[in-house]
C-alpha cells in the first residue's frame, strides 16, 4: 500500500494541471489560513477581554464546548446550501471549528498569569488596558500561541471536507481513492495532509520563539538544571 502511495506522489502526472498535487495543496492551504485567521479575529479579542475581566467565563467555557460538538461536514454541508454555495460556507465551517482552542488558549492564557504580577502592575499606578497590554498579553503569549497551533491542525485536518462540495482541497485524493478502491491515491493524499499539518505547526512554533518574551522562555530552565544536578550529586555519593 505505501508502496503504491509513494508511486501515486511521484507520478509526473500528479504534479501538473489544474487538479496537480501542488494546485490542491495552495487551495487546502489557503482555506486553512483563512478559517485559523478568521477564528483569531473573533476568539483572541473575546478570549483576552474575558480572561482580563473574569467576566463571563462560565458562557464561554460552555459555548466553547458547543462548538467542539458540532459535527463538521453536517456544518459545512449546512452552510453551503445555506449560503447558496460557493466557498463562503466552507470558510465560516472552519472558523468556528477553529474559534474554541484559540478562545481558550487566549483565555486560559490570560487568566494563567501569576496574581502576584498583576497585583503588582496594578501598585505601580498600571491602568487595566496597560496591565493587560503589557503584563497579562506577554505573559498569554504561549499558552495562546499553543491555541493557534491546536486551531491549525484541527482545520488542516478538516478542510478536506470541502471536497465533499467539489472544492479542491488534499481530501479530493481520499475521496476519488476511495471511490475508486485506489488505497495509494488515498493514503498518499493522507501523507500529504500530514506533512502540511507538521510543516504549519512548526512554522508556528518558530514563530512562537521569536514573539514569546525570552524572560518566559528561560524561566523553565533553571528549573531542568537543579533538577539535572540533583540526579548528578545523587550519583556521586551513592
Amino acid at each position: 500500500m505505501f508502496a503504491d502511495a509513494f508511486a501515486w506522489l511521484v507520478d509526473p502526472t500528479n504534479w501538473s494541471g489544474s487538479k496537480s498535487i501542488p494546485v490542491r495543496v495552495g487551495i487546502h492551504l489557503l482555506y486553512c489560513l483563512g478559517g485559523v485567521l478568521g477564528a483569531a479575529v473573533i476568539a483572541v479579542p473575546l478570549g483576552l477581554y474575558v480572561g482580563h475581566t473574569g467576566r463571563g467565563g462560565v458562557l464561554l467555557v460552555g459555548t466553547g464546548n458547543a462548538l467542539r460538538a458540532l459535527p463538521t461536514l453536517g456544518l459545512v454541508t449546512f452552510l453551503y446550501l445555506v449560503l447558496g454555495g460557493g466557498t463562503a460556507g466552507v470558510l465560516v465551517g472552519l472558523v468556528v471549528l477553529a474559534i474554541p482552542p484559540v478562545l481558550a488558549g487566549a483565555y486560559a492564557g490570560v487568566q494563567g498569569v501569576d496574581r502576584g504580577v498583576v497585583d503588582a502592575a496594578r501598585g505601580m499606578g498600571m491602568t487595566g488596558a496597560q496591565r493587560l497590554w503589557k503584563v497579562e498579553v506577554p505573559n498569554a503569549l504561549p499558552l495562546l500561541i499553543a491555541g493557534l497551533r491546536n486551531a491549525t491542525l484541527q482545520v488542516v485536518a478538516t478542510a478536506s471536507v470541502a471536497a465533499f462540495i467539489g472544492i479542491e482541497t488534499l481530501g479530493r485524493p481520499l475521496l476519488d481513492g476511495l471511490r475508486v478502491l485506489d488505497y495509494g491515491q488515498f493514503v498518499g493524499g493522507a501523507i500529504l495532509i500530514a506533512v502540511l499539518a507538521v510543516v504549519l505547526d512548526a512554522l508556528l512554533a518558530l514563530v512562537g520563539r521569536f514573539v514569546v518574551p525570552r524572560g518566559l522562555r528561560l524561566s523553565a530552565q533553571p528549573k531542568r538544571r537543579r533538577k539535572t544536578a540533583s540526579v548528578k550529586v545523587g550519583g556521586s555519593t551513592a
